[in-house]
């Protein structure tokens, strides 16, 4: 019997849980789903991949009334990415639920498009503090009605600078609402918060600890001039499937990206610049194996749905302990385990001083390598990505790409990787001896009976 079932679940949601064969509870879910059904405030600290968000998800999806109009939901995050996480696993919790609506609302696209969506208003948004402000004060957003508010990483949310933000939309939900607030960290700006924002919460504390069972960290003092040749050694000793590199500027991303690429690595930048399109391009490559390497400043540190994630690597130490405890987070996730490795030059050490007094232990510091600048250390990723000019709009689905792919054009169903479906595109992920085959198969054939654009994404 699932451990769901105690929690007296609506029929569809438990027919969800169940579909989806989660048959045991994670500790923030044990603690925080029974206050969260009951219509309680809630505080829960858990780090990042504890399950916080099927937590809050069964909540108040438990808790809506899918017969009424109107805004009754909302989650707060701090970044797109995590938005669309959070998104994505409401719509599949609420798989059983009719006509459940679920509205993305974040900068990246124009203002106009998502007006234009909440004419007919969501049962739930989901989006960064910034713009679902400016619906709220442009009115194409109405929260009179809204019954229950979540706060996603909500140090996170302060940390970027959307505290003014956060309580302006506050301002403009009822004060009869249920209030939850989910943090890694829990630094007193989160207190003050808690304290006057929700009614009589109950707190829950999911361990948060050094993940010492989970994550090992070695940290590698290094000279500014040896840290690239250093990074491209780790790599190439380590040979992770996946990693993500942490740079502190946007600059860095760049640089440290294209060092790599003439090294033969497989490797993507991912900052705050990007545009929209090329963010979901770099996640989606990054996500279905197309690329090993992921260079990355902190808006990578939260919200990216990416599994089975090894390795971890500071470029740059972290400017204070909970963003490193964050970075960190993204390996290790939900009991698997992880590694962690911090370059850290005699600029950096304070730096990490800082760090070591947060863990509460000593620091495990080892030897640092060099890989020549000359030497190609690098492995092409085992997949290659192709992307389809046409999406959900176009009524385009992965079993119209899966089946095109074993069809017509030859391809073992093993060759065939991940499918991503957006509004306009949609990508898959081919092996790397199969993908001309398969573009050439494609540019040839059809899907459901029409030509349709398909390209190599290099």
């Amino acid at each position: 019997m699932s451990a769901f079932s105690t929690i007296s679940l609506p029929s569809p949601l438990q027919q969800a849980v169940d579909a989806l064969g989660f048959t045991t509870m994670t500790p923030v879910q044990a603690q925080s789903l029974p206050a969260l059904t009951g219509g309680r405030d809630v505080i829960a600290q858990a780090r990042t991949g504890s399950g916080k968000t099927v937590a809050f998800g069964l909540g108040l999806l438990s808790r809506l009334d899918s017969g009424a109009s109107g805004v009754q939901a909302a989650v707060l995050c701090p970044t797109r990415e995590l938005a669309d996480q959070v998104a994505k696993e409401v719509r599949r919790l609420a798989r059983f639920l009719p006509n459940i609506k679920v509205s993305i609302l974040c900068g990246g696209v124009p203002l106009r498009v998502q007006v234009e969506s909440l004419a007919h208003a969501p049962h739930i948004v989901v989006g960064t503090p910034g713009r679902i402000l400016e619906h709220l004060e442009k009115g194409s957003l109405d929260f009179s009605g809204l019954r229950m508010l979540v706060l996603d990483e909500a140090d996170r949310m302060l940390d970027m600078g959307f505290e003014e933000s956060m309580k302006a939309v506050i301002g403009y939900t009822p004060k009869e609402r249920q209030t939850s607030l989910f943090s890694a960290t829990f630094p007193e700006s989160i207190r003050a918060l808690c304290g006057n924002y929700l009614r009589d919460p109950v707190e829950v504390t999911v361990e948060v600890a050094h993940a010492a069972d989970e994550i090992v960290q070695r940290f590698y003092e290094v000279e500014p001039d040896r840290k690239l040749d250093t990074l491209a050694w780790l790599l190439g000793e380590h040979k992770p499937e996946a990693a993500i590199v942490f740079c502190n500027t946007r600059r860095d991303t760049q640089d440290v990206a294209a060092a790599l690429d003439q090294r033969g690595f497989s490797v993507l930048a991912l900052h705050g610049d990007l545009e929209q399109r090329d963010r979901d391009e770099v996640l989606v490559r990054f996500a279905n194996r197309s690329c090993t390497v992921l260079v990355a400043t902190d808006v990578a540190a939260r919200g990216l749905d990416i599994q089975d994630l090894p390795v971890v690597i500071t470029y740059d130490i972290a400017s204070d302990a909970d963003t490193h405890i964050h970075r960190v987070g993204r390996t290790g996730r939900a009991g698997q385990k992880g590694l962690a490795l911090h370059l850290c030059t005699s600029r950096e050490m304070q730096r990490a001083k800082v760090i070591e007094e947060r863990l509460g232990h000593a620091l495990r510091w080892e030897v640092a390598k060099a890989a020549p600048g000359r030497l190609k250390n690098g492995v092409l990723a085992p997949m290659v990505t192709l992307v389809f000019d046409a999406g959900r709009k176009d009524k385009l689905r992965p079993g119209d790409i899966l089946g095109a792919l074993t069809g017509s054009a030859g391809l073992p169903g093993d060759a065939v990787g991940k499918i991503a479906i957006f509004d306009t595109r949609a990508y898959v992920a081919i092996q790397r001896n199969q993908a001309d085959k398969a573009l050439e198969q494609l540019r040839a054939g059809k899907i459901k009976g029409r030509s349709v654009r398909v390209r190599k994404l290099a």
